[in-house]
């Protein structure tokens, strides 16, 4: 009875070993995969970033630009309350 009792001890430690072997296999698949996947979207990233380095200095000369054009809008906005302004007297 006693041999029987050890020998159903070791079939059930095996059977538990199997079962952690299995999903640790699994559960490796799967971060492997991941993996994969992170390294598709870190390869993506790179690409974007080196396809938008041009729009830093880009964007520097279209805010200069546009800070002259408002200033040339503010002073045109100026001038036609002057003008307009003897206009509304009459």
């Amino acid at each position: 009875m006693r041999s029987l009792l050890i020998t159903l001890t070791v079939l059930e430690i095996v059977l538990v070993a199997a079962v952690l072997v299995y999903y640790l296999v699994r559960i490796a698949a799967s971060l492997r995969r991941s993996a994969v996947a992170l390294g598709k979207v870190a390869f993506g990233v790179r690409a974007i970033e080196t396809q938008c380095q041009v729009i830093g200095p880009s964007v520097l000369q279209v805010n200069d630009q546009l800070a002259v054009i408002a200033d040339a809008l503010a002073d045109l906005g100026d001038l036609a309350t002057a003008a307009a302004g003897p206009a509304r007297r009459r």
